[in-house]
């Protein structure tokens, strides 16, 4: 198991690393001013976050609720990852919407573009970290 520093360190590198990516990589993308991008990004990812709260304790309770417990196979978790997706899309698209003064279906599609960045983010990004920042006393997987 990973520390708890080691854990806010993972965290703080990841959001620091996305936003200077996304910054200047989504405003040359969408023709957009810096700092229009830089205030969507940090907005974004803040809602993201106050989201993936929401979202999870709201899940959880239900989940106790109706089963008695919070363990989830495969295909629940596919389902968990899908309705979250699906709920931090329309939590953002009014924003960038309001934001940048777009239709929704910009938004959508401007949300589509973070969404597919962040999957293939977070996983070369967490791969490398596991790689540089080893958990102490566990093997090291092949790398493959």
């Amino acid at each position: 198991m990973r520390s708890t520093a080691d854990r806010i360190r993972h965290a703080l590198m990841f959001e620091g690393l996305g936003l200077a990516i996304v910054v200047p990589v989504g405003g040359w993308a969408f023709s957009l001013p810096i700092h229009d991008m830089g205030i969507v990004a940090v907005v974004s990812a803040t809602l993201a976050t106050l989201w993936t709260y929401i979202f999870n304790l709201a899940f959880d309770k239900v989940m106790q609720a109706r089963v008695g417990h919070t363990r989830k196979g495969l295909g629940l978790r596919i389902f968990h990852s899908a309705l979250f997706e699906f709920g931090l899309l329309l939590v953002l698209m009014p924003f960038l919407a309001w934001y940048l003064g777009i239709t929704l279906i910009q938004a959508f599609w401007m949300d589509i573009a973070f969404a597919l960045f962040y999957l293939v983010y977070a996983f070369v990004y967490n791969w490398l970290y596991d790689i540089i920042f080893p958990v102490p006393g566990e093997a090291r997987a092949p790398q493959s």
